[in-house]
């Protein structure tokens, strides 16, 4: 019987591409392998992942298995449920389904492993009592992962919700962590999504494998407090296996959104990549915070101060405000209004010299590896830090949402490849901050520094991916475990 792996990604396209782009990873090394991927078909838009899936279905050989749509009570359905509550509540409704499905891939495979994202983990026991290995893939980066393996710990020795501790949180292989940087759905032990995630958490020491999408170069002390033993005090720690940087090679905007790949002969490359044709080599810096990444009117118009006052030479991917009422799982765009009613009167003329400023997308695979450019103010998305990487690309870090604000204390404390962009309680940046960093990435010694350790770790993520480099040996012993089960 034919060995297969069945993928369950949560709703959200870019834990999509994730899991796509490890079904091609393996592929690549076990072609008879057969990979199914598990579609999960909300009751609201997170993005439309079929001209996405057709793509893939066209050039690769990964079966999709939509499952049906599930009806969310009505009381999910309002402006006031984050999107984290609303992922959570589907996937539980669509456990039956997840079962069915595995069953019936059963009949006709040898399955060998049940692949699922953290969001997934609500679905931990279906595979395990069908007797398939429960691993997860978690796509952010081995530091990230440390925090939710010391969740149930931080549970258990507190009663306070995380937003309301005011020291540092102390974890194994990581600076200390303030604990308002945890994840945001985990700093009120009162929000459903607290405790959604934490049983995802328990969940994970319990999998039969973490794969991790970094590199041993990039994360040392974290990946070896993890492999230690140092993070799960009552129990034994599932194997890791670091097998990144896993990133799509064609362009993606945003970190987050996808696109095919960028032919550089094709009369449909970007005009964005054509102007940076023309600057000079390391000289511009990239803006760009994720398919998620709305700022609101005064805060785009702070970013376009600073960056002219900066005097620097710029792309900045621009996306519309969000409404007042906007759930970003639910609504969908505003109205487009045009750039220049976004941005200070007479910016663009101003700084057409030195400037440009796109609408919505940028192929930021294609952006960060450009000659021209040389520094990256970014959301801190796991995605787009690995972009960077790969680019050799140094980072001004601006978290956003979700684990960002964590990932920035471990790209500016840690891995030392990023600038800190300080905010103000409520996030709000000013034009001069704006200025200062993006002047200290692109002109001080302290930017250079960055941008030579930066560059090191591009060497080494190739090396990583390389026969007989970390990440490769990572991969062939996931593959033996798969032999063992």
């Amino acid at each position: 019987m034919e060995e297969a792996l069945v993928f369950y990604p949560s709703p959200h396209i870019g834990h999509l591409i994730s899991m796509v782009e490890l079904g091609k990873l393996i592929l690549n090394h076990r072609p008879s392998i057969s990979i199914h991927i598990l579609i999960t078909t909300p009751p609201y838009n997170p993005g439309d992942t079929a001209p996405y899936i057709a793509s893939v279905s066209s050039t690769t050989p990964i079966i999709f298995h939509r499952l049906p749509t599930i009806s969310l009570p009505p009381s999910f359905l309002n402006s006031s449920t984050h999107h984290e509550n609303l992922t959570f509540e589907v996937l539980r409704l669509n456990k039956p389904d997840v079962l069915q499905s595995l069953i019936s891939i059963s009949k006709n495979f040898d399955v060998k492993g049940f692949v699922m994202d953290l969001f997934c983990g609500i679905a931990y026991d279906v595979p395990v009592q069908l007797n398939i290995p429960a691993l997860f893939f978690f796509t952010s980066g081995a530091g990230c992962l440390i925090g939710f393996l010391c969740l149930p710990t931080i549970h258990r020795t507190t009663t306070k919700s995380l937003k309301d501790l005011h020291t540092p949180l102390e974890f194994p292989g990581l600076p200390p962590i303030p604990a308002s940087d945890m994840a945001k759905p985990l700093l009120d032990r009162d929000d459903k999504a607290y405790h959604c995630f934490l049983e995802g958490s328990i969940n994970l020491a319990k999998s039969a494998g973490i794969i991790i999408n970094t590199f041993e170069f990039l994360e040392p002390r974290p990946i070896k407090a993890v492999r230690d033993g140092l993070c799960v005090p009552d129990g034994p720690t599932p194997p890791i296996y670091c097998v990144g940087p896993l990133i799509v090679g064609g362009g993606r905007g945003g970190g987050d959104s996808c696109s095919s790949a960028v032919d550089d002969d094709s009369d449909q490359r970007p005009e964005c990549l054509k102007w940076l044709d023309s600057q000079p080599k390391g000289k511009v810096v990239f803006l760009c915070f994720g398919s998620l990444g709305m700022f609101s009117m005064e805060q785009l118009r702070e970013i376009a101060l600073g960056l002219e006052n900066s005097g620097q030479r710029f792309l900045w991917v621009v996306r519309n405000p969000p409404s007042q009422k906007q759930n970003l799982a639910i609504a969908a765009q505003p109205d487009d209004p045009p750039l220049e009613s976004l941005l200070p009167e007479g910016f663009l003329g101003r700084t057409k010299d030195r400037g440009l400023v796109v609408k919505k997308w940028a192929p930021q695979v294609a952006v960060l590896n450009h000659d021209s450019v040389g520094g990256f103010v970014t959301h801190c998305g796991w995605n787009s830090v690995l972009e960077a990487v790969c680019g050799g690309v140094p980072m001004v870090a601006w978290p956003l949402y979700a684990e960002q604000r964590f990932n920035r204390v471990l790209l500016v404390e840690e891995i030392k490849i990023a600038l800190w962009m300080t905010e103000s309680e409520d996030g709000f940046v000013i034009s001069d901050e704006v200025e200062k960093r993006v002047r200290e990435l692109m002109e001080s010694e302290k930017g250079e520094l960055i941008r030579e350790r930066t560059l090191a770790m591009k060497q080494e993520a190739k090396a990583a991916l390389s026969p007989g480099g970390s990440s490769h040996v990572a991969l062939n012993q996931l593959f033996e475990s798969w032999k063992r089960s």
